[in-house]
């Protein structure tokens, strides 16, 4: 059966995309830790992150990278954090989140957005790719 990041992906599902090559996506997380909360996704369904072949597993790191580097010129944060846990969903996603304090990096933390306040979002983080 497909993650609902695989659902995502081809469509089935829609998402605040923020960037997307041939092999990775990123969107925003709709249960945010902080604004500009974003999840990278290989296209390639994989449970576990140390499961990745070492090209794929390298790739989503430099593709993450350049994820933080648009979010760090969005979103006013002390650094971009990164978590990979994979619990919730079996899907390899890397967790990139804007702090300005540690407690956005629990989980236990959220905040809440529009629509309207997402795609404005998607778009501003879009355009600093």
């Amino acid at each position: 059966m497909a993650s609902i990041f695989t659902k995502i992906i081809t469509g089935e599902i829609p998402c605040y995309k923020v960037a997307e090559d041939a092999n990775f996506i990123a969107f925003l997380d709709i249960n945010p830790n902080a604004k500009g909360h974003t999840l990278c996704v290989p296209k390639k369904e994989v449970n576990k992150v140390f499961d990745l072949d070492d090209e794929t597993y390298l790739a989503l790191m430099q593709f993450s990278k350049k994820v933080a580097h648009a979010l760090e010129k969005t979103i006013p944060c002390k650094r971009v954090g990164m978590s990979v846990i994979g619990l919730e969903v079996p899907h390899v996603h890397v967790h990139l989140i804007p702090l300005n304090d540690m407690k956005e990096m629990t989980f236990a933390h959220k905040v809440s957005l529009s629509p309207e306040e997402f795609v404005a979002l998607a778009q501003e983080i879009q355009s600093n790719m």
